[in-house]
């Protein structure tokens, strides 16, 4: 439901989402921090006991924070090794293909850069909308027909031709993990307990009891340091998604291989 943050520029999401929260603790210490005093009047010692409770809370809090953003980058990381390992795998299938006669070889080099060239060009701004592209799979079958369509002559071509099929199924289980990563994303309900968390950090904060100046420093510069890591889990969390995101650059460097290659 969040997903129209990744049509921001990066800077300017940072900017809105630690601003926001700086904002919301501000209106916070000016207009709810009186009432949320009333519940503590009474007793002594407040500053003791709400950093008590603020320092306890902060360990759990900073700890899901932390998790959250380790887990977030560990995908991130993963997919970008999903779409280098897509890359490898194409390269190495077109490399097999060299050892057919022509003009099979020609023809399936030239599948095969069609394909790559969709992936870059059509599928790639698809997959940084959340959509999984489905064209490709018709691109995909037609390789494979026409692949297996070729009988071997001889006992090594027959050797050749195996494992180019070997080949062909390794390219496909790296395209079918890039695909699965489209959508891969943090639950929405850890997003919600994650923002009750940080409206949780801020209350406690304003119960406080210190000069308004000192407050709304001291409450900005946290609610500050609160959004950046929400915005730097947000921006890692949809790894194809957004300014921030995995590229086509591995697949890029192989489709102009490629173009090399056919001149």
């Amino acid at each position: 439901m969040f997903y129209w943050i990744y049509d921001i520029p990066s800077h300017e999401l940072a900017l809105l989402i630690a601003g926001s929260f700086v904002v919301i603790s501000w209106c916070g210490c000016i207009l709810i921090r009186p009432l949320l005093r009333m519940f503590v009047r009474s007793r002594t010692e407040t500053n003791a006991i709400v950093g008590n409770v603020l320092s306890c809370h902060g360990v759990f809090y900073g700890l899901l924070l932390g998790l959250l953003a380790v887990a977030t980058y560990q995908n991130f990381s993963e997919s970008q090794a999903v779409v280098a390992d897509e890359a490898a795998a194409l390269t190495a299938l077109y490399e097999d293909f060299q050892a057919y006669p022509e003009p099979q070889r020609a023809h399936l080099r030239w599948l095969l850069r069609d394909y790559c060239r969709y992936v870059i060009k059509y599928a790639w701004p698809l997959q940084r909308q959340g959509i999984v592209p489905k064209e490709g799979r018709s691109r995909i079958i037609g390789l494979q027909e026409q692949l297996l369509s070729i009988e071997p002559q001889t006992q090594s071509q027959e050797i050749v031709h195996a494992e180019t099929i070997r080949q062909f199924n390794v390219y496909l289980q790296h395209r079918q993990r890039r695909l699965q990563a489209v959508r891969t994303g943090i639950p929405a309900v850890m997003w919600y307990v994650v923002l009750i968390g940080s409206l949780i950090n801020m209350s406690i904060v304003w119960l406080l009891d210190m000069k308004l100046i000192s407050h709304l420093f001291l409450g900005g510069m946290l609610a500050f340091f609160l959004g950046t890591m929400i915005f730097l889990i947000a921006v890692l969390d949809n790894p194809f998604r957004g300014e921030v995101s995995v590229t086509p650059e591995p697949l890029e460097a192989v489709h102009q291989m490629m173009l090399e290659d056919s001149y």
